[in-house]
């Protein structure tokens, strides 16, 4: 499917079959059904052809790049549910990309390929309570010891989102070293229903359009062979690495989509409501509305380095100039295709959506916190 066509599927399932359901729960994923929502929803995608847009294309997915799938996770964002009904929310998006990137032929075969067609969902298990890892991941406590044939798991990690029904962990434990070390983790891969691995609770935030909510988890003796090792013993803060930049991408994406929204719902309530003898829009501050294109220039001005960046496969800090060129090749694409798209500020009184209320906010507030708590330090 042509990449305009793609985006307008997105655009028309999110608006026709997701946004609804979004505002009739208030952005309540278990009111508006949990797993059976997420089922319904990701079925639909998959009939439209819509489904795990970013996956390989070998398991399931579309096998979009980068700069590819930009425009389709930001329209997606536009719902709180979007996400989850196109398969490209946290935590299952990233931990698609890891596993493609580092997982074994058998591997990809038993978790990334059921991952992909959304036949399950995960979790990665990082962040610990204090004195464990948070911001500063070389704090990790929890322990994986050698023994016969594999690894045994002991330790205690706390919001972890999704874990509620997950059906496998990445989980990263020491496996040399000390707390404070930069270096001697491993990530390891542990189906849900191992023996050991216990969700103690739901911890409660203001978020709640995560599905499996943000838990604390157990490990206790957690068996896990040699063949669930997911790349080198002793190299996990290195793929962390591989997980993180892209994820942290793939949020700008989908957040802009709900700044999006946002917008466009200011500006229909000021152009409508009426007080004082006249619409909001003709008083005061509002009489300089916001453009649009404003919160556009902003998207490609905080994404379109970052992006360029990661077309050139370059971990290394980014220069002012590259800064400079990639904007202007983001801004150039912008105006070509997507500015076509966008509606003027006087016609946003006629969108469809309802207003989201400040339930994305939370959400956003919500994740950005437990991100910030997971290990935001990087380690080389």
């Amino acid at each position: 499917m042509a990449q305009a066509a793609l985006l307008t599927g997105v655009e028309e399932f999110i608006a026709e079959h997701v946004l609804p359901l979004d505002d009739e729960h208030d952005g309540d994923v278990e009111a508006a059904g949990g797993e059976s929502l997420r089922a319904r929803l990701q079925a639909g995608a998959r009939e439209r052809g819509l489904l795990s847009p970013h996956g390989p294309r070998d398991l399931g997915g579309l096998g979009l790049g980068m700069v590819e799938r930009a425009p389709l996770f930001e329209a997606a964002g536009r719902s709180l549910f979007g996400p989850m009904a196109l398969n490209v929310n946290a935590p299952d998006e990233g931990n698609i990309h890891l596993l493609d990137v580092v997982a074994t032929a058998a591997q990809r075969e038993r978790y990334l390929r059921p991952l992909v067609r959304g036949e399950v969902r995960s979790a990665f298990a990082m962040t610990e309570p204090a004195p464990g890892a948070g911001s500063d991941p070389s704090l990790l406590t929890t322990t994986a010891t050698r023994v016969a044939g594999g690894w045994l798991i002991n330790g205690r990690k706390w919001f972890i989102t999704g874990a509620d029904g997950a059906g496998f962990y990445i989980v990263m434990a020491r496996t040399s070293g000390e707390p404070g070390d930069p270096g001697g983790a491993t990530m390891m891969l542990a189906p849900a229903d191992r023996t050991g691995i216990k969700v103690d609770r739901h911890i409660g935030t203001i978020d709640r359009s995560m599905l499996g909510g943000h838990c604390e988890v157990t490990f206790t003796d957690v068996v896990v062979p040699d063949d669930d090792v997911l790349g080198g013993v002793d190299e996990g803060f290195r793929y962390a690495q591989v997980r993180l930049g892209p994820a942290r991408m793939t949020h700008v994406m989908r957040w802009t989509g709900a700044a999006q929204r946002a917008h466009e719902v200011a500006i229909r309530h000021v152009a409508s409501r009426r007080a004082f003898d006249g619409r909001l829009a003709d008083l005061g501050t509002c009489v300089r509305r916001p453009r649009r294109s404003d919160a556009s220039d902003a998207r490609w001005a905080l994404i379109g380095p970052v992006l360029t960046a990661w077309r050139a496969r370059t971990c290394t800090p980014l220069k002012p100039c590259v800064i400079g060129r990639a904007f202007g090749r983001l801004m150039q694409h912008r105006r070509r295709s997507v500015m076509p798209r966008q509606t003027r500020a006087d016609e946003v009184g006629r969108a469809r959506q309802t207003p989201p209320g400040p339930r994305a906010w939370n959400a956003v507030d919500a994740c950005s916190a437990e991100r910030t708590r997971g290990g935001a330090k990087p380690l080389r």
